[in-house]
């Protein structure tokens, strides 16, 4: 008995995960009943526009065999099925909707004014942006400058610097070159100063045979 019971239950549940829903017809009430035919109980009564799930449909005796949201299952006729909601059901739906349309018209109004707002921002955001671009694009330009003149200096520096080498140099040289011609000038007048010297004394060396010879021939001539 527990295993018809179980096999029942899933049976029961492949039909409804196999189910199909549709929808009660215009009918004001229709019989849900035990059985495929009239002979069978009714169950209870369907009103319009309510949904059930088809579970399977016998075309000989023109009945379905449904299962309500309730969780009750039985027999309706085929042909009080439809595949959407009835009339009355889709009337209040459409009704629903043309509330909905009728209010759109504020909601959009309050979008626009929000998509107004957003974009009145975001054109700040663009002007801050554009104002930081030419801001940053005279800094790098600056920047560029700078580097190029940085360049320059360099190299004039780097060719001052060769220049004050070789200036260095050459006022060595002539620095040396003075040295040498006051050691020659300084030479020359040693030279000169020693010669006169020398021939001074020579003079007077010579002087006194001079007078000698002098004297000598004046008393000669006596």
């Amino acid at each position: 008995m527990t295993r018809f019971l179980l096999l029942l239950l899933c049976l029961c549940g492949l039909g409804q995960a196999l189910a199909e829903t549709r929808y009660i017809t215009d009918i004001a009430q229709i019989e849900l009943r035990k059985g495929e035919s009239t002979r069978y109980k009714i169950l209870r009564y369907l009103t319009s526009g309510e949904a059930v799930e088809e579970l399977s449909t016998n075309r000989k005796t023109g009945y379905s065999r449904i299962w309500t949201k309730d969780g009750t299952s039985g027999y309706v006729l085929t042909r009080q099925l439809q595949d959407e909601p009835g009339a009355r059901d889709r009337l209040a739906a459409m009704e629903v909707r043309l509330a909905e349309l009728q209010q759109a018209p504020d909601q959009l109004a309050v979008k626009l004014s929000q998509l107004r707002s957003a974009h009145e921002r975001l054109t700040a955001d663009h002007e801050d942006l554009e104002q930081e671009k030419e801001q940053l694009e005279e800094e790098l330009a600056a920047i560029r400058y700078a580097s190029t003149n940085l360049v320059a200096i360099t190299q004039e520096r780097s060719d001052l610097r060769k220049r004050v080498v070789d200036l260095t140099g050459q006022v060595a040289d002539l620095q040396q070159k003075n040295r040498d011609l006051k050691n020659e000038t300084n030479q020359r007048w040693f030279l000169i100063g020693a010669g006169v010297v020398t021939g001074a004394i020579l003079i007077g060396l010579a002087l006194p045979h001079l007078r000698f010879r002098r004297r000598k021939s004046d008393w000669g001539a006596l």
